[in-house]
């Protein structure tokens, strides 16, 4: 994100009229950082969230963490002019902005200040905005069956991996670490390994499925699964800084957020009605997140 004092007339840009509905498809494309996206004197209305469709729900702005992507309904019924589209870097020091415009046709006059101002800090309203994200059940995509005919809340759990990340020093170096291990690639790829049962490549011994006392290591940390199982995962952050995960290749429905650390009761607080499906997920600073899915073929 590129912080500028001095806003400059944007090139080649668009006319919007007044009174219709302007779709925007925000996604955050950087490696490290949150942002939160608003628009001067509009309010969005959500409608989906990487793939899924989501409830309606209305917002002034929103967060959108690494590797996410949104979609938004905005009306443009505000007085004819020219208003700030504005991101803002979450949970860092200094907070970095940068904007756009959203013109209106026929408008001559530029937009005004002060910016729309948004969220700095506030890990807790961040969480709070993640919970009201919602899947319309009642929205159908290219199928039959209207989306959230698959009741992902009664099938019953195979088997609970919590996968807990740090930051250390291994051998005077930094590195990261998930249940203590820090990945390593072989030298043999992990998908020839398996296929022709390489011995000595990868253990399924090296990573735990919970995280355990003990001394950071170096290791390929492959996870076993079973085709169709049904496996709940907790991501757990104890670090100061928030976290992103990416299941490549599926999705997982995220059933629970929370602060501390988890227990089995906090079960009785996951959403097993109207979770959303995604591939990206951000565990908040000392915080963690629940989801559950079947792992890929």
């Amino acid at each position: 994100m590129r912080s500028r004092q001095k806003i400059r007339k944007p090139k080649g840009e668009s006319n919007r009229i007044k009174e219709k509905d302007e779709r925007f498809r925000i996604s955050n494309v950087g490696i490290s950082t949150s942002i939160n996206f608003r628009i001067q004197g509009h309010m969005m209305t959500l409608v989906e969230v990487e793939g899924s469709h989501t409830l309606e729900e209305v917002y002034e702005s929103l967060d959108v963490h690494v590797g996410q992507s949104l979609t938004v309904l905005v009306t443009l019924k505000a007085p004819v002019k020219d208003y700030f589209i504005v991101a803002s870097t979450r949970f860092t020091k200094p907070v970095l902005t940068t904007t756009a415009f959203l013109h209106y046709k026929g408008s001559k006059t530029r937009p005004s200040r002060p910016l729309p101002i948004g969220p700095t800090y506030h890990i807790h309203w961040s969480m709070k905005q993640a919970r009201t994200i919602r899947l319309n059940l009642t929205a159908n995509a290219a199928r039959p069956n209207p989306q959230g005919a698959f009741h992902y809340g009664t099938i019953p759990i195979s088997q609970t991996l919590v996968l807990a990340n740090a930051r250390t020093k291994i051998d005077g170096k930094l590195r990261y670490t998930v249940n203590r291990v820090s990945y390593v690639n072989p030298t043999t790829p992990l998908k020839l390994a398996d296929w022709y049962n390489i011995p000595g490549v990868f253990d399924f011994k090296t990573i735990k499925n919970i995280p355990t006392p003990g001394p950071s290591i170096l290791g390929t940390s492959v996870l076993d699964f079973a085709l169709h199982e049904y496996v709940e995962f907790v991501f757990q952050n104890n670090e100061r800084s928030i976290q992103s995960w990416h299941i490549d290749g599926t999705n997982a429905y995220v059933v629970g957020y929370g602060t501390g650390t988890w227990n089995v009761a906090m079960r009785k607080r996951y959403n097993y009605v109207d979770a959303v499906s995604r591939h990206t997920f951000q565990p908040n600073p000392n915080s963690r997140k629940c989801l559950e899915k079947s792992p890929p073929p």
